[in-house]
């Protein structure tokens, strides 16, 4: 991954008494979260998240923290903290613990809860330590200090972390919702208490660092969901991300109001809504659920889907349902309230579902023509509010991308916090704190490891450009057969294409292209398999820019005889 210090090098050996940080993902990125602390030649982690793939990644499911910089060093990490459950935060756990199983996992009642549920599915059994904001534990030479934060998942935490370097704040992801559905608010008292003992360095979610004022409270959609209920003819179809539960709290409020039952649809919504109703995070009023199998069986004005899929995913129930590949079949007078923000990049494919339902008659809520979601992100109102209660020295905006970066770190400036101390870093770029002064000191090797099916890392930048123009290219394949002392056609070729959107009869007239540059180049000595690939690879590439325009991969196949 590139930084705005290309020139960096490895860091230099940590100063005794110093705090050394290293971001391996969230910087730069809207996801796959993780920070590594170091003091004294120990280590401490905060969360581990995933990243999700984009268009531009064909095949990847996941994107994981490259893990190198700690691979040799898994007995020197103490705990693993997890400030709250989602995937970007908890997603590559599974993964780390595959390096070491018995990593102590740090975090409150249900992100512990919901990250167990997950890892069974990993046949792992994970060693748990469930703190309480308010609390304090010690792990190792690292001090932690547990903060409640409002967030759009119940039970999330930031974290302070003192060392003799001095306290750094991490507040995880946050907003300060002043009505939330659980009454839980963000500790702003203690966080006004850390900034009057000293805040050293403050690293803050960066998410919404662009957007002015403050996020509406979650209680102001309630209204828009009620009368999205009111109004709806048949069945009503609510997608929404497996994590919110206050999101399906208030949709099973509005279905008990309205007397309709609720079928969850979608394994993680069913998971993760089993564990929220065990743990209590989930009030279900008796007899409002009801199996999804049974659901056929009733009136569709008695009836609420909640389901997954609210960003467009393939695999997911909506998109299926929006294609007709699911068991449940979308009919007019159907009401579907898509319950969620809209992450970067999803922008098509969820306009394509958005598009698919409403061409079987249904009528779609969404963020774009009602408010039907809020941010669980402080915006920039909110991130002052928190810069001016903590009076950080130094300060590294965390959890987004650059332009967010660059947003909440002008914020600080506004806010006194000196140019010299504001660090600006990428994945993979080293910041000690030493002497009270946080300093960019070199870079590690840090870039993305994907998952594809079992394969972890395994797929690399050049096999994704390889997927890329075979998805959007096509390929062309050659088959000839030479002779393997002089390098002589003496069969072939033959041309195959696929994808490329090249008539296959003109394929015919590259072939005595190919036949006289392997002829040239059998003249000038040349028997060498990998020579002869590339002469045919060249002279169908020419001719194909040439004759269509069009970059396909070629396949070159020398037979030796």
């Amino acid at each position: 991954m590139s930084h705005p210090h290309p020139e960096l090098g490895p860091p230099p050996p940590l100063p005794t008494g110093g705090l050394r940080i290293v971001a391996l993902g969230g910087l730069g990125e809207i996801g796959r979260n993780m920070a590594v602390f170091e003091f004294d030649g120990r280590l401490l982690v905060v969360d581990c998240g995933v990243l999700f793939p984009d268009p531009e990644q064909p095949g990847i499911d996941l994107i994981l923290p490259d893990f190198d910089y700690i691979r040799d060093r898994l007995d020197d990490i103490e705990a693993v903290v997890l400030t709250h459950a989602h995937e970007d935060h908890i997603g590559a756990v599974p993964y780390l613990l595959r390096e070491r199983r018995d990593l102590p996992l740090v975090g409150s009642r249900l992100t512990l809860g919901l990250i167990e549920s997950k890892l069974t599915e990993h046949r792992m059994q994970p060693v748990k330590v469930e703190v309480v904001e308010g609390e304090r534990r010690r792990f190792g030479p690292f001090e932690c200090e547990f903060f409640a934060v409002n967030h759009s998942i119940p039970d999330a935490l930031a974290v302070a972390i003192r060392t003799p370097a001095g306290i750094v704040l991490h507040t995880g992801d946050f907003k300060m919702d002043q009505l939330p559905m659980d009454g839980r608010l963000t500790d702003l008292g203690g966080f006004a208490r850390l900034g009057a003992e000293g805040v050293d360095l403050l690293m803050s979610d960066s998410t919404n660092s662009e957007v002015p004022g403050f996020v509406t409270s979650e209680r102001d959609i309630a209204p828009v969901i009620d009368d999205v209920f009111r109004t709806a003819e048949k069945r009503i179809i609510v997608a929404s991300f497996a994590s919110h539960i206050h999101r399906v709290q208030q949709i099973m409020d509005a279905a008990e109001k309205h007397g309709r039952k609720v079928a969850l649809i979608g394994r993680s919504m069913v998971r993760n809504m089993g564990v929220a109703r065990d743990l209590g995070y989930l009030h279900v009023p008796a007899g409002l659920l009801v199996d999804s199998r049974e659901i056929e069986e009733w009136p569709p004005e008695d009836v609420v889907l909640i389901c997954t899929g609210s960003q467009g995913e393939p695999m997911a129930a909506l998109s299926r349902m929006a294609n007709r590949d699911h068991p449940i079949r979308i009919a007019a007078g159907d009401t579907v309230l898509l319950a969620s923000s809209l992450v970067p990049g999803n922008e098509t494919a969820v306009n394509k579902v958005i598009n698919g339902l409403s061409r079987w008659g249904a009528r779609v809520v969404h963020k774009g023509n009602a408010r039907v979601h809020v941010s669980g992100h402080a915006a920039a109102g909110e991130l002052l509010y928190v810069l001016n209660l903590t009076k950080p020295s130094n300060f590294m905006p965390v959890h987004g991308e650059w332009r967010h970066l660059r947003a909440h770190a002008q914020l600080a400036r506004l806010t006194g916090v000196p140019d010299e101390n504001i660090v600006i870093a990428d994945d993979g770029v080293v910041v000690d704190l030493v002497d009270g002064q946080a300093r960019i000191t070199g870079a590690v090797s840090c870039g993305y490891v994907f998952v594809d099916g079992t394969s972890v890392g395994d797929i690399t930048d050049v096999a994704l450009k390889d997927r890329r123009i075979l998805g959007d290219e096509g390929f062309i394949s050659v088959v000839v057969v030479v002779d393997s002392t002089t390098g002589k056609l003496t069969g072939g070729p033959e041309i195959t294409a696929r994808g490329s959107g090249i008539d296959p009869d003109a394929l015919d007239g590259v072939i005595p292209q190919i036949e006289a540059a392997l002829q040239e180049a059998a003249s000038d000595g040349v028997a060498d398999v990998q020579q002869i690939r590339r002469a045919v690879r060249r002279t169908v590439g020419r001719w194909v820019s040439d004759t269509y325009r069009r970059r396909p991969m070629i396949i070159p196949v020398v037979v030796e005889v």
